[in-house]
């Protein structure tokens, strides 16, 4: 789209900042067309993406010595069209994205004696660990029937989901040299550690239908929402993942307070133990708090885990109320972690 004739606003103006030299070039809305980000010295490619600011779009170009390098301010005039520049530029890097995974999975099992086959035989030890503890020695857990299949069902969903943000948190920070000497959009480093998780929950699936077939326990047709809910699992780990990953560049501790808070939050989630337990009515200071439902509603793990055990281990259809809450509780938490992701990301390179 073209400026009417009488727009006729373009303001170069050079600052020095970290000790660099930045040009900012604006222009009026009107003026601007989108394109992907650029190297100025290499031919044949584009200018840089668009940022927006107000009513004016900001592009900011670095100088190191005789390289010109491209990079956009990231401020959205709105969620909406920040969602969409982002679901364009991950659409457009996809296959960048697939080899980011190919990798992470590659690094992971490097010089490992099983290699790929640690993704089976990790939940199987963690099941075994926790099937010991509460039926041997702490003889809770005997009053669940299948107890081993019952922790497994939730044993690799919490998984999944807590390296997928520990991963997703460490990712700008791990790959320094990698954001500060090329461009790519940064969303594929968390993006990436979150679906090579989901590979590794996928794989360690085959060990959750063994247990089920072992115990006689039959999959019924509910089973096949199963997809449904790990795109729901994903939209979630994904927008906490963006948000942790933004807050760790500029706040080192992020990564250590994060280790606690996961530990805390895996109790707080009926993983090997089930969600009935939850009081119903507890006294709190004179006020009559549901903790069962507190517990569904504050924690959206808590109704992905029991939507788990209710499709694959008792076979019946999940609660769909409980269901549509944690999607739109996913979605929200995906649009904030793009927003804020894509907010400060153009300050990546200077942080890490």
């Amino acid at each position: 789209m073209r400026c009417p004739s009488f727009v006729n606003s373009i303001r170069d103006f050079p600052i020095s900042l970290f000790g660099t030299r930045w040009m900012f070039h604006s222009w009026p809305i009107c003026d601007i067309v989108d394109g992907r980000y650029g190297d100025a010295t290499a031919p044949g490619r584009t200018r840089g993406r668009i940022a927006w600011e107000g009513n004016a779009v900001v592009t900011i170009t670095r100088r190191f010595g005789n390289r010109t390098i491209i990079d956009d301010y990231e401020s959205p005039h709105s969620l909406w069209r920040s969602v969409v520049q982002w679901l364009q530029d991950i659409w457009y890097y996809r296959e960048l994205t697939r080899n980011m995974v190919v990798r992470d999975l590659k690094v992971r099992y490097k010089n490992s004696v099983l290699g790929v086959l640690w993704s089976l035989f990790n939940p199987l030890l963690m099941m075994l660990v926790f099937t010991v503890v509460f039926t041997i020695m702490i003889p809770g857990g005997g009053d669940i029937q299948h107890f081993p299949a019952f922790v497994l069902c939730a044993l690799l969903p919490w998984n999944f989901f807590s390296s997928s943000v520990i991963g997703a948190t460490s990712s700008i920070v791990r790959n320094a040299d990698l954001v500060k000497k090329t461009y790519f959009p940064r969303e594929i480093l968390p993006i990436s550690s979150a679906l090579a998780e989901m590979v590794n929950f996928f794989l360690a699936s085959l060990v959750l239908f063994a247990m089920l077939f072992l115990f006689g326990i039959h999959l019924t047709p509910w089973a096949l929402l199963l997809p449904l809910v790990v795109a729901i699992q994903l939209a979630f780990t994904l927008g906490i993942g963006l948000i942790l990953a933004t807050l760790n560049v500029f706040y080192r501790d992020t990564q250590q307070i994060l280790s606690v808070v996961m530990l805390a939050w895996f109790f707080a989630t009926p993983v090997f133990y089930p969600v009935s337990i939850l009081p119903r009515s507890y006294s709190l200071w004179g006020m009559d708090i549901d903790v069962w439902r507190w517990a569904h509603i504050l924690n959206p793990m808590t109704s992905l885990i029991s939507t788990y055990r209710v499709i694959l281990y008792y076979g019946a259809p999940p609660a769909f109320d409980f269901v549509l809450r944690t999607a739109v509780t996913a979605l929200v938490f995906l649009l904030a972690g793009v927003y804020v992701f894509r907010r400060f990301g153009w300050r990546f390179a200077e942080e890490v």
